[in-house]
């Protein structure tokens, strides 16, 4: 058993489509003055530094040691990652080892992407098999297609209820003053009205493309209770890992194996049975709508077949029995290699008690997910009692 290890600090920039005031360095170090100043902590205090992000999609080989410099890493260890769109989870994730392992007392965690400077499309596109996919390839959008047609074919699931997703993320988005989409106004009609990307997939039903980071600093126990009266506890993580060819295996982009085995690992680690009556709350990575519909059957918040009907009951609103996503979630914030550790970085927030105009009451319980390439999963449960 290692020591306990808990999110102490949390900083998030704002976030927009495009990051015209600062280059990437001045964006990641926003982040990080933000984390550190929240807690009036100094990069002395700072162990060690775990960054991630998706390079490829700036096309800048190793830009951690660019920024080294800027964000307080000269002269310390700095892990670096890069898997997907999973890897701010990962970050929080390896955050946790390298600390619960005693090998350092203070980490800070930090993801980003500045996509506007970017090709991100280009570089999904080329993920597909080169003979037999990556000609009729359409990235992110083009794979959720995918999914979201095979997701309704299962579950008889609406393009309404789809929308009402759409609806509860912008509408929550205004709560939280660093989201990107903002639509406090927007409506059902309005999201089935929006053009067609990829059949069922309309754009309204798509998170954006965003320029941000995100930091947060990870302490263990002793330390934890001195920086903030409140910590939010790692209580378990669990990440796993499948193998995909779209040609040959559709119904595992609705059924999705990874995040129900990391789920259901972090479940049984922390204790929980009922996800939907023991969680508080949930900050899940979905980067559309119909996405988020089954990964409420994925994650048992319901049973197979009914996330339409846990939108179409309120279960999921911000004021409803579990709230999902009350940050706004990817549907309204996506900067790639920072998104998964917002999801971190809020449920933390919502453990500390610190999360401002989106604060579920009393949330004690935190569920945290990072999905990646449909292939890949992070799940961690943060709770506000040291485990």
């Amino acid at each position: 058993m290692g020591r306990a290890a808990a999110v102490v600090a949390v900083g998030p920039t704002d976030h927009a489509s495009r990051r015209l005031d600062v280059s990437i360095p001045e964006m990641v170090r926003e982040a990080v003055d933000r984390c550190l100043a929240s807690k009036d902590l100094s990069f002395g205090q700072i162990d060690a530094i775990v960054i991630g992000n998706m390079e490829l999609f700036e096309g800048i080989n190793l830009p951690e040691l660019w920024m080294a410099t800027a964000i307080g890493a000269a002269g310390k260890p700095m892990y670096k990652l890069n898997n997907g769109g999973t890897v701010g989870a990962s970050v929080a994730v390896a955050a946790d080892h390298l600390v619960s392992s005693g090998l350092y007392d203070t980490v800070l965690g930090i993801g980003y992407e500045k996509q506007s400077e970017g090709e991100t499309q280009s570089a999904i596109t080329t993920v597909g098999d080169p003979a037999w996919e990556r000609a009729v390839m359409a990235g992110a959008i083009g794979n959720f297609a995918v999914m979201a047609s095979t997701y309704v074919a299962a579950s008889g699931v609406t393009p309404e209820q789809a929308a009402q997703v759409a609806v509860k993320s912008r509408r929550n988005a205004c709560r939280n003053p660093h989201a990107h989409l903002c639509r406090p106004d927007i409506t059902v009609e309005q999201v089935l009205a929006s053009r067609v990307l990829a059949e069922p997939v309309r754009l309204l039903d798509m998170c954006p493309s965003s320029d941000g980071a995100c930091a947060i600093v990870v302490a263990a126990e002793g330390r934890a209770e001195q920086v903030t009266p409140r910590p939010a506890w790692f209580a378990a993580t669990a990440t796993a890992h499948d193998t995909q060819f779209m040609g040959d295996s559709p119904q595992r982009l609705a059924r999705m194996r990874s995040l129900i085995a990391a789920s259901d690992r972090v479940y049984a680690k922390a204790g929980i049975r009922d996800p939907r009556q023991d969680l508080d709350v949930a900050e899940i990575y979905e980067p559309a709508t119909y996405a988020e519909l089954a990964m409420y059957e994925n994650l048992r918040l319901c049973d197979w077949g009914e996330g339409g009907a846990l939108i179409d009951e309120g279960v999921t609103e911000i004021d409803g029995e579990i709230p999902v996503n009350p940050s706004g979630g990817v549907l309204a914030t996506n900067p790639v290699g920072a998104t998964a550790l917002i999801r971190v970085a809020e449920a933390a927030l919502q453990v500390m008690h610190e999360a401002g105009d989106h604060q579920i009451a009393d949330a004690d319980i935190a569920l945290a997910t990072g999905y990646g390439g449909n292939a890949w999963t992070e799940a961690l449960i943060l709770r506000g009692g040291r485990p």
